[in-house]
């Protein structure tokens, strides 16, 4: 349904904002500046990143464009959630980016890059922000916890604890330690034990994507012998933590009083995209 909506984002906009704020965490699918100030090779702050974003702007995202994030935004009537990391003068009410290219769930994962912010330490900011920082926007506490809990939270995490993690065997034993099934069921319980923390902060509509077929990227699909082809072997991968993120997030929802978590669907979407492009009017796929 998310992406469903994303495909009409550019003709329906909301004059009235949908929600009061956007706060996003995740990897360098959503981050949109933080790692500029981070001392890591993993950087977004020059062309041709942003060639198609605001003027040709080069503002630490990930992409040529907008990310996913910043539709979502646009489609909730909402400013680009600014990154944490560079905010500069009063806080944003309208929402905070948290997400950092290159980490993870795991605190290891993508270190041999350089530093970044995993989720754990994502959520410990957020933590920062709702004690220290935006209560002091709010004189009724009430008030303040009716803007949380009418807020979007957006998570897009998981994917480089493949990428930069398990699939690494030379930098970690991870893939020797863990089956398939046991390394997701590792993830999958220690994302949970981070958004049950975005709940009890007050955080009660939150959208969890689904980790696209990360056999599709190019480093992995020009070590084929047949260059081009994806690596099924790796989407298969995603597949299971997809497969448990969707029953942990509809348990969390079971239990958690007033929650919604909502999986994100993206996996096939992005998989048929890459197979088929002339489907998505012939736009040329890096695979």
């Amino acid at each position: 349904m998310i992406i469903v909506l994303l495909m009409y984002v550019e003709s329906v906009k909301s004059e009235i904002p949908l929600a009061p704020a956007l706060y996003v965490f995740g990897d360098s699918i959503f981050d949109s500046g933080n790692n500029n100030v981070l001392p890591t090779l993993a950087k977004a702050d020059f062309k041709p990143y942003g060639s198609n974003f605001d003027g040709g702007r080069a503002t630490g995202r990930f992409t040529n464009g907008k990310t996913v994030a910043d539709f979502i935004a646009e489609f909730l009537g909402l400013p680009f959630s600014p990154p944490y990391l560079s905010l500069r003068g009063s806080l944003k009410l309208t929402g905070l980016n948290y997400a950092s290219g290159s980490c993870g769930i795991l605190p290891y994962t993508g270190n041999f890059i350089g530093k970044c912010l995993h989720f754990l330490e994502q959520v410990d900011l957020f933590e920062r922000t709702v004690e220290r920082e935006l209560p002091r926007k709010f004189d009724d506490p009430e008030e303040f916890s009716s803007y949380l809990s009418r807020s979007i939270f957006v998570v897009s995490t998981g994917s480089n604890d493949y990428v930069n993690n398990y699939l690494q065997p030379n930098i970690y034993g991870t893939s020797t330690r863990y089956t398939p099934d046991s390394f997701a069921k590792l993830l999958i319980d220690a994302l949970s034990q981070q958004l049950q923390r975005l709940y009890r902060l007050g955080a009660r509509k939150i959208i969890m994507f689904e980790i696209g077929p990360i056999g599709c990227i190019p480093s992995f699909t020009k070590k084929l012998r047949h260059n081009g082809h994806c690596n099924e072997e790796y989407n298969a991968l995603a597949v299971i933590f997809n497969h448990q993120l969707s029953e942990m997030l509809k348990n969390l929802t079971s239990t958690l009083q007033g929650s919604a978590f909502i999986l994100g669907h993206g996996h096939w979407l992005g998989y048929d995209a890459i197979i088929n492009p002339s489907t998505y009017g012939n736009i040329p796929f890096l695979v």
